[in-house]
């Protein structure tokens, strides 16, 4: 009824003048409601919607503005251990993620257990760590005095992939130490911008400690700190998640670990529900029963000719076991031979087939 409501509206638009138009919408201003069919089982299994399958955290540092041609190194690699990555590899990371049906989501969302994905495709999550200038590189300032980003930058290459593809919902979190992304005079802009244009600030430690290394004093100090200047710039527009340097702590054993999380600094209270390691697989559904949100794995974004858990060999492996979803972020479906995997805390509607 409200489509054929729609359609007259339309019609009596025809030839009027603007005034009478305006009158017309004013007087018809009733929400169009487009009826979704619901899914079936055939619908489950066509798409083999699986909401208990592994979602890849994929962890980068640098991106360099050079060919894979450009270095001495495999693939995309820019250094020896592939944590530094050609501007053409990452570019190729993108296109590959969204042909192989990845959606980027949010580090936050995914941890919180909210994934927005269409039907039939999977999440991926981005993350960087240090803050590198090359993450989000600031060329000058516009007419309105606003950050220029470098196009070969991370980002730049990001906003460039946001365009070319309008229907996918580009995004990452930026894990940064004390000189944030090392441009002093536009950092602040940069923060502000990330966080007003989809991208998300984490704690990645002041001075990239190793939290074997130290004592109880020193790590309140490292993550507190980053704590409080995000809270100068950017108060409540960051995310409480710390991404580990070097992955250390190894287990949330480790006596420094509660002053990760949750502890003081400066007599200001701070708490973090993160802890991101080093990784080197994807992590758990945040619906599967071994899901732990205060300690999750990542992926090292490099080349290696298919081994040592690469991105290649990291595909390849979630081929038989990757999230995919049903297309309804308040609804978890899953195989019905995976219901012993479910979490015992679900507080989603649940469907098997």
């Amino acid at each position: 009824m409200k489509k054929f409501i729609s359609l007259i509206i339309i019609l009596l638009l025809v030839g009027c003048s603007s005034k009478e138009k305006n009158n017309i919408v004013e007087q018809n201003k009733e929400e169009v409601v487009v009826e979704e069919k619901e899914l079936t089982i055939e619908d489950y299994q066509n798409n083999k919607v699986d909401e208990l399958g592994e979602v890849p955290i994929m962890m980068y540092h640098g991106i360099h503005n050079k060919n894979n041609s450009d270095t001495d190194y495999i693939g995309g690699n820019v250094d020896k251990d592939g944590y530094q990555r050609t501007t053409e590899a990452f570019r190729n990371d993108l296109e590959f993620y969204y042909n192989q049906g990845y959606r980027m989501i949010r580090l936050t969302d995914y941890v919180d257990g909210n994934i927005d994905v269409e039907l039939g495709k999977s999440p991926i999550i981005l993350t960087f760590d240090d803050g590198l200038e090359n993450n989000i590189k600031v060329t000058g300032l516009d007419e309105s005095g606003d950050i220029i980003i470098d196009p070969n930058s991370a980002v730049g290459i990001l906003e460039n992939f946001k365009q070319k593809y309008p229907d996918y919902n580009v995004t990452a979190t930026f894990f940064v130490n004390g000189g944030l992304f090392q441009q002093e005079e536009y950092n602040e802009k940069i923060l502000n911008w990330l966080v007003e244009n989809g991208y998300d600030i984490g704690n990645h430690t002041y001075s990239h400690v190793d939290f074997t290394d130290v004592d109880a004093s020193k790590s309140m100090e490292q993550v507190g700190r980053i704590y409080e200047i995000l809270d100068s710039i950017i108060p409540g527009k960051y995310v409480n998640i710390v991404a580990l340097p070097f992955g250390s702590p190894y287990n949330l054993e480790h006596e420094n670990m509660q002053y990760i999380f949750n502890s003081n600094y400066n007599n200001k209270n701070y708490q973090t529900k993160s802890a991101l390691r080093v990784g080197w697989k994807a992590e758990s559904s945040p619906y599967n029963i071994d899901f732990n949100p205060k300690f999750l794995k990542r992926i090292r974004a490099y080349d290696n000719n298919s081994e040592e858990f690469d991105i290649e060999m990291n595909f390849k492996l979630l081929e038989s076991n990757r999230y995919i979803s049903d297309g309804d972020k308040d609804v978890v479906v899953i195989p019905s031979n995976k219901i012993e995997l479910l979490s015992d805390n679900m507080k989603k509607e649940v469907k098997t087939y």
